[in-house]
């Protein structure tokens, strides 16, 4: 199926012959009719699936022409959890606007960084916000930006963003938006909880899930090791297997650096990346990596969600992630647009339950390995294994026969 059959727009399809796009995803193919036909959405894809495109195609084709002379009305507003994710966005929707007659003004808005080259460049208005909602917010408290004219809202990385740690501001952004608008939600996971908040949000949406597309090519590795010697198995696995790039996950900022400290000293170019650094540090760290000036990146969660690394062969969890939703985001950072990928998990006794609920979860069993100079001193107790549960836990009903049981004369 072409491009061409969706309804896009003959300037939007000499965007895309322009980028190098052919053949639409299958998120693609099942989202732009639908959105150009106003229907609100929620749609499921996994990781490199085109999500982007599926909604900033019928997004710049919906919006109304702005005529020279006029400021110009905010119509769409993209939210995203990141900064990352905000200027990712954001160079997609300019890199397709930038090819159109009239372009669209399209503003990229996020924290981190001075808020006063933003407010300037909201000056004259945009079509397009693309935003993380504090800083949205932020924007609207100084009077930078009005929103109750927009047409349509969209929530990338929606899991995200209907989580808790998004949802007061989420909620105040809703509130400031017009009654009547279209409303699209993409993401990659939506756990149950997540999922009921998506369909109170949009009780008519359409929901599209592809969950026929095939899975991408991502090898998944498990290698039990005591968790002081992750540092040494890692730097020894990059220089065996000659890894040209390495993302490294942690759990924390202190970890980032620390890890990133160890294998400097040991001779491989590693940076770090935290939610701490300031945007201009985050920028460049990424730059170098993506440049090849630094082989390995250790990083928090924040790399999880927004960061598209081209052809990125080695994902490694240091530090298991807390839920299975991030999981899938974290290994999704390769095997990308029909690349291949490898995924490797480090596996300690204190860290075995919880990898094991990550695999029940995902309906998939990782076979542990172990290697050679690195086999584990620590075993994981039966206890630890399963989380401290031995066999059947009794109910409290079975607790209760049995307190009855016993009290019966004898």
């Amino acid at each position: 199926m072409p491009f061409a059959s969706l309804g896009l727009s003959p300037a939007l399809l000499r965007a895309l012959a322009t980028l190098g796009h052919q053949q639409p995803t299958p998120v693609q193919a099942e989202a732009i009719p639908a959105i150009l036909a106003g229907e609100d959405l929620l749609a499921q894809a996994q990781t490199g699936s085109g999500k982007t495109l599926a909604f900033a195609l019928p997004l710049l084709q919906r919006l109304q022409p702005w005529r020279s002379g006029t400021p110009r009305r905010s119509q769409a507003l993209v939210l995203v959890p990141t900064r990352e994710l905000a200027q990712q966005t954001g160079a997609v929707l300019r890199a397709l606007a930038g090819t159109l007659a009239l372009p669209p003004r399209v503003a990229v808005l996020f924290g981190g960084v001075s808020i006063n080259p933003q407010m300037m460049g909201l000056r004259g208005g945009a079509e397009v916000i693309v935003a993380t909602p504090g800083r949205l917010l932020d924007l609207v408290e100084h009077n930078a930006l009005q929103l109750g004219q927009l047409d349509c809202l969209v929530l990338d990385e929606a899991d995200r963003l209907l989580d808790l740690g998004f949802a007061d501001e989420l909620a105040r952004v809703i509130a400031l938006l017009p009654p009547q608008r279209q409303q699209l939600l993409f993401s990659a996971t939506f756990p149950p909880a997540v999922q009921q908040l998506a369909e109170a949000l949009l009780p008519k949406a359409r929901q599209i899930r592809i969950a026929d597309a095939p899975p991408p090519d991502i090898r998944q590795r498990a290698i039990s090791v005591d968790a002081s010697q992750r540092t040494q198995l890692l730097r020894a696995l990059i220089v065996e297997h000659d890894w040209p790039q390495v993302l490294v996950f942690v759990a924390t900022k202190y970890a980032t650096e620390l890890v990133a400290h160890k294998l400097v000293r040991a001779g491989l170019t590693a940076v770090s990346l935290h939610g701490e650094l300031s945007q201009g540090t985050r920028s460049a760290v990424l730059a170098a990596f993506k440049a090849g000036e630094a082989r390995v990146l250790v990083a928090t969660d924040l790399a999880a969600r927004g960061i598209d690394i081209a052809g990125l062969p080695v994902v490694v969890n240091y530090d298991l992630p807390r839920s299975t939703a991030d999981y899938t985001h974290r290994i999704g950072r390769t095997g990308r647009a029909g690349a291949s990928g490898l995924a490797i998990s480090f596996i300690s006794a204190d860290s075995e339950a919880h990898f094991r609920l990550i695999e029940k979860r995902q309906q998939q069993r990782v076979p542990r390995e172990q290697i050679a100079g690195f086999e584990p001193k620590q075993l994981a107790s039966e206890a630890q294994a399963t989380g401290g549960v031995k066999g059947r836990r009794k109910s409290k009903k079975d607790k209760l026969r049995e307190a009855a049981a016993a009290k019966q004369p004898g």
